[in-house]
C-alpha cells in the first residue's frame, strides 16, 4: 500500500502555528527551517506533540457538508450537477477500475494514510518523552487511539475486513503484501482500541471537537450493532442475497460463525453504557411537545445551538474566520432563487415518509392530502425541507422586487400582465427561473437542515459555523432501540422510540414485532435525515433493494388563479390561487437508479489491488 511505503523525515506542522508555541530565542531560530521541526522534536515537546494529534482530525474532512453529500447516494436526495460520479454508485456501475464518487472520509488510501499518521502517535506516546502533566499524554493517547478506531470503522463499514494497520509500517517492511483481516477480527480490534481510548479519556475536560470518553463508548455502540446486523451475520445474508452466498471468502463480509444474539446483546449493553452517563436535548418528556415547539426543538438539535448542543457527542466544527469548505452548506445545497447551487436536494421519497401532524400516515390518496400536501406534516418536515411556499430568508437586493416575501418558488403559476392577460411565472427556484436556472433543483424542494436560518445571513458570500454530528447522541438511542427490538424486548424499545417522538410533538408508538421494526426503520430515517445514516442502515438491514432501487422523483407544482382573481407579483396564497401537484419520476436520462447486490460493499480500486496482489476484492466485482 502506497501510504505505508512512505516515511516521513520531517513533519509540517504550520498548519497549527505550532511555532507560536514554542519560545522564541535564536537558539530555536538556527535549528530548523521554518515550518518544519524534526520528528524527534516533535515527541519531545508536549505541544508539538498535541499539533500533531490535532492534525489527525483533518481526516475527517467537511464531516458531511462537502458539496457531493452521501444523501444523494439514498432514496434522501439526488445530486443536481451532472459529471461527478455520482451516477456510477446510483446507477449500480461501480467496478474496481470506475469506483464512483468516493470522497475522503471514506476512500482507502486516505483513511490509511490517516491510519499511519494515529500510528506514529500511539508509538511515540506510548513511550512519551514529556512529562504527563496534567495528563496530557493520557489525553493525547486517548485521541489518537480513538481515531485509530474511528478510521477502521470507516474502512470497515464501506469495504468489509480490511488490512489492520496496529503500528506505523516502516520501508523495510513489505506492507504492500499484507492481506484482509477478517470482518470479526476488525470489529474485535476496533473495539479494543476503543476501550482502550474511553479508558484514558475517563475524567477528561476535552474541548469542542476532540474525542472524548463518550465519543468512544459511542463510536463502540455504533460497530457492535452494525457487526449485530443482517448484512453481517453469513447465514442471514446469504439466504437474502445470491452474490452474497456465492462468494468463496465470506469471513471478510461478516460472521460465518458465532452467536448473532450475543452479538445483539453486546450491543444494546454498549448503547446503554452511554445512555446511563450522558443526555440528549429533550429527551425525557413524558407526552408530545406542542407543534411549533417540536419544530423548533429540531432546529436546534441541527443547529447544534439553544440546548441543540447536548446532542453532539463528536463533531466537527467551523470557524467562518478560517473557511474550510464545511461551512458552505447553504451556498452547496440553498435554493438557486438566492443564489445558490441546489447540489443535494431531497426527493418525493422521502417527503412522502413524513407523517401528518397527528402521527397518521401521510397519503395522496387522501383528498386533503392531495390538496394541500404541505400542511399539518409533524414537526421534524418543517425544520428539514424547503418547500414551495416555505417562508425563507430575504431575497439578495437584486432579486427582492421579484419575491418581496421570502417564500420558496418551486413550481409555476399566473400571473396576470399590465394589459390584464393571464401569463405564466415561473418559480424563482425553480430550472426556469430568471435566476441562476441551471442551479435549480429537479425534484421541486431543497434541504433546509443544517442551514443558518439566520435572516442577515447570506449563503452565497458567508461561512457558517454550524457543525457536523459525526456522532450525536440520538443514533445511541436508536441503536439501544434497534437491539432490543432484535432481542425481543418490544417495551424497553418503544419506551425509548417514544422519548424521540414526544420530542417531535408525535404520538407514542404502541405496535409490537415486525411492525414496531418497520416503525423503527421509519423513525429513524427522518430523525436522521441527511447525517450519513441511510447509506449505510439501508445495506446493513438489506432493504436496499426495495429502497434504493427505486426511482428518484419530484413534485409538479401548478397555481392557477382562482376565477374573478387577478394578481401581477406572484406570491404564495390559496386564498386567490388554486395549486395542483402532480408526483413524476426524475427522468432516467438524469439518473437511472438500480440497485444490484455488489453495491451492499463498494469496489477495492484496482489501483490498490495492483499494489497489493493480496487483497481479495469484494463479492460481485
Amino acid at each position: 500500500m502506497k501510504h505505508m511505503k512512505n516515511k516521513l523525515k520531517y513533519i509540517c506542522v504550520g498548519l497549527f502555528g505550532v511555532l507560536l508555541t514554542t519560545s522564541c530565542n535564536d537558539e530555536f531560530l538556527n535549528t530548523q527551517p521554518l515550518g518544519q521541526v524534526s520528528e524527534a522534536a516533535v515527541w519531545r515537546d508536549a505541544g508539538l506533540a498535541e499539533a500533531f494529534v490535532t492534525d489527525i482530525y483533518g481526516g475527517l474532512e467537511q464531516g458531511g457538508f462537502s458539496e457531493q453529500a452521501l444523501a444523494s447516494l439514498t432514496d434522501e436526495a439526488i445530486f443536481t450537477h451532472p459529471g461527478r460520479n455520482i451516477n456510477v454508485v446510483t446507477e449500480a456501475r461501480s467496478n474496481p477500475e470506475a469506483t464512483g464518487w468516493i470522497d475522503g472520509t471514506r476512500g482507502w488510501s486516505n483513511m490509511y494514510s490517516r491510519l499511519r499518521s494515529a500510528n506514529i502517535a500511539i508509538a511515540n506516546l506510548s513511550d512519551p518523552q514529556f512529562e504527563n502533566t496534567g495528563g496530557i499524554v493520557d489525553r493525547l493517547l486517548g485521541e489518537a487511539t480513538f481515531m485509530r478506531a474511528y478510521f477502521h470503522q470507516q474502512l470497515l463499514r464501506n469495504f468489509g475486513g480490511v488490512p489492520i494497520a496496529d503500528r506505523p509500517f516502516t520501508l523495510d517492511e513489505e506492507t504492500y503484501e499484507i492481506p484482509r483481516n477478517t470482518y470479526a477480527e476488525v470489529v474485535a480490534f476496533i473495539i479494543q482500541d476503543l476501550d482502550r481510548a474511553a479508558q484514558l479519556l475517563e475524567g477528561k475536560s476535552m474541548v469542542r471537537g476532540r474525542a472524548n470518553q463518550v465519543a468512544a463508548l459511542a463510536l463502540k455502540s455504533r460497530v457492535l450493532i452494525y457487526a449485530a446486523s443482517d448484512l453481517h451475520d453469513m447465514p442471514t445474508a446469504s439466504g437474502k442475497s445470491s452474490v452474497i452466498s456465492s462468494y468463496q471468502n465470506k469471513e471478510l463480509i461478516g460472521y460465518t460463525s458465532g452467536n448473532r444474539t450475543e452479538r445483539l446483546q453486546q450491543a444494546k449493553a454498549a448503547a446503554k453504557a452511554v445512555l446511563d452517563i450522558a443526555d440528549g436535548n429533550m429527551l425525557n418528556l413524558t407526552e408530545p411537545l406542542p407543534h411549533a415547539e417540536a419544530v423548533q426543538v429540531y432546529e436546534n438539535n441541527s443547529l447544534s445551538r439553544n440546548g441543540g448542543e447536548a446532542e453532539m457527542i463528536f463533531g466537527r466544527y467551523f470557524l467562518s474566520q478560517k473557511p474550510e469548505g464545511g461551512g458552505r452548506q447553504g451556498l452547496f445545497n440553498g435554493p438557486n432563487g438566492y443564489n445558490n447551487w441546489a447540489g443535494n436536494t431531497p426527493v418525493q421519497l422521502i417527503i412522502d415518509d413524513y407523517a401528518m401532524m397527528d402521527g397518521t400516515p401521510f397519503d395522496w390518496n387522501n383528498p386533503e392530502h392531495e390538496k394541500a400536501p404541505y400542511t399539518d406534516r409533524e414537526a421534524r418536515f418543517y425544520s428539514t425541507f424547503l418547500f414551495d411556499g416555505a417562508q425563507w430568508k430575504p431575497r439578495s437586493p437584486a432579486n427582492q422586487a421579484r419575491d418581496p416575501l421570502g417564500q420558496i418558488q418551486t413550481g409555476r403559476y399566473e400571473v396576470t400582465n399590465s394589459a390584464g392577460q393571464k401569463v405564466t411565472h415561473f418559480g424563482l427556484d425553480t430550472r426556469n427561473s430568471p435566476i441562476e436556472d441551471w442551479n435549480g433543483s429537479y425534484t421541486g424542494y431543497y434541504i433546509r437542515k443544517f442551514i443558518e436560518p439566520d435572516p442577515n445571513f447570506v449563503d452565497q458570500n458567508t461561512w457558517q459555523e454550524i457543525p457536523w454530528p459525526n456522532i450525536r447522541f440520538t443514533e445511541v438511542v436508536f441503536n439501544y432501540a434497534e437491539a432490543c427490538i432484535f432481542l425481543g424486548d418490544d417495551e424497553e424499545a418503544r419506551t425509548w422510540l417514544n422519548k424521540i417522538r414526544f420530542r417531535a410533538g408525535l404520538p407514542a408508538l404502541t405496535q409490537s414485532g415486525e411492525d414496531l421494526k418497520m416503525a423503527f426503520i421509519n423513525e429513524k430515517r427522518k430523525e436522521m435525515v441527511h447525517e450519513e445514516q441511510r447509506y449505510y442502515d439501508a445495506r446493513r438491514w438489506m432493504i436496499a433493494p426495495q429502497t434504493f432501487g427505486r426511482q428518484a422523483n419530484g413534485i409538479s407544482i401548478v397555481g392557477t388563479l382562482k376565477p374573478g382573481q387577478t394578481n401581477s407579483l406572484y406570491r404564495y396564497d390559496p386564498d386567490i390561487y388554486d395549486y395542483s401537484y402532480e408526483v413524476f419520476d426524475i427522468d432516467p436520462g438524469k439518473e437511472n437508479r438500480l440497485w444490484l447486490d455488489k453495491m451492499y460493499w463498494m469496489p477495492i480500486s484496482f489501483a490498490e489491488t495492483q499494489r497489493n496482489d493480496n487483497l481479495i476484492q469484494n463479492p460481485g466485482y
